[in-house]
């Protein structure tokens, strides 16, 4: 394994720079795991089931050793993660002793069901990042800049427990709210002026996803009625996740909704991913293949309206499937009044 992603959920291990073998020819472990020295002690842990080596020369010419020293006649790549060099690389590392050919996803398929304790981490991380948010809705006000709120969330997320972000907080001011993937800069808040801020934390390696869409002041006639329309389609949207649904029949009970509204080309992407440890299936969006939703899955519903020039609405929640429906992490409210600042 390659995909540090795929080391730390199969480890728990998430140091990175480490490469995991397994297999039945590699000793009574089945798993080694190859390293370097900077990460010698933090993997004592990993020493209790699997080989551990430090290597002295590259990743790639020590996992052709390890290879060789345990007579491994095939071995399997992530294909979706090494680069073409590096395959390129390793089979010429390892030329006329192994068979080097490719795989993908197999560890994906095994991370998009959570059990209790994943979804324990997912909890604990959306509970940080709800009251990091909480600590500064009182800082969003006139004349700060999209920036500094995208640090103050950082910063309070980092100081609640979260290791890192889990991505680069998006805070959108006013018409840059119509950006759904917009990057934070030197705009300022105005009065009477939407704010949409999309953040997520980590813990212990999972990760949480949200959005609020808050007013600052007085809302825009125009962003009250789009508001109102998202939430009712977030809402209903949500109501529908179940095993055995269709991930794009989930998508259309909120496309519908905003279609409806006359909207339906202003949202213009999918519901919502699935999440753990990385961003992966379920993808609740008609640009993916439909797949029949699970117990154990997790994923985001976060419809969105955007207005170009005028603003945007996007309103997010993070669930996990039950048997008898599904459960949002998120507590955080989502009425106009909560969202008035």
């Amino acid at each position: 394994m390659t995909n540090p992603v795929d080391v730390g959920y199969l480890s728990g291990f998430l140091g990175g720079d480490t490469y995991l073998i397994l297999g039945p020819g590699l000793g009574a472990k089945r798993c080694v795991l190859v390293s370097d020295g900077r990460y010698d002690e933090e993997l004592n842990p990993a020493r209790s089931f699997g080989t551990v080596i430090l290597r002295k020369k590259g990743l790639l010419e020590t996992v052709a050793d390890v290879c060789r020293d345990h007579g491994v006649g095939k071995l399997a790549i992530q294909a979706e993660h090494m680069s073409v060099a590096d395959a390129s690389a390793l089979r010429a590392a390892v030329v006329g002793a192994v068979e080097v050919f490719e795989t993908s996803k197999l560890v994906e398929k095994l991370r998009v069901i959570k059990d209790a304790h994943e979804c324990d981490l997912i909890e604990k991380a959306i509970r940080l990042q709800e009251a990091a948010m909480k600590a500064v809705m009182p800082k969003i006000q006139p004349g700060r800049t999209e920036l500094e709120i995208a640090a103050d969330l950082e910063s309070e997320m980092k100081y609640r427990g979260s290791s890192h972000s889990w991505f680069a907080p998006i805070v959108g001011v006013g018409a840059n709210a119509a950006l759904p993937h917009y990057r934070p800069g030197s705009a300022k808040v105005r009065k009477n002026e939407i704010v949409l801020i999309d953040w997520g934390s980590t813990w212990q390696g999972y990760g949480g996803d949200m959005t609020r869409t808050f007013a600052v002041g007085a809302w825009p006639a125009k962003m009250r009625e789009v508001y109102e329309v998202v939430r009712a389609a977030q809402e209903a949207a949500a109501a529908a996740l179940a095993p055995g649904k269709s991930t794009h029949e989930v998508d259309r009970v909120a496309r519908d909704i905003i279609t409806r509204a006359g909207y339906g080309a202003e949202f213009n992407h999918g519901l919502g991913h699935g999440l753990g440890m990385s961003k992966e299936p379920p993808y609740l969006n008609p640009l993916y293949p439909p797949i029949p939703l699970e117990v154990g899955h997790v994923c985001t519903i976060e419809p969105g309206i955007y207005l170009p020039g005028v603003g945007g609405v996007r309103i997010e929640d993070q669930y996990v499937l039950t048997a008898k429906g599904a459960t949002n992490f998120c507590k955080m409210p989502k009425t106009l009044a909560f969202s008035t600042l």
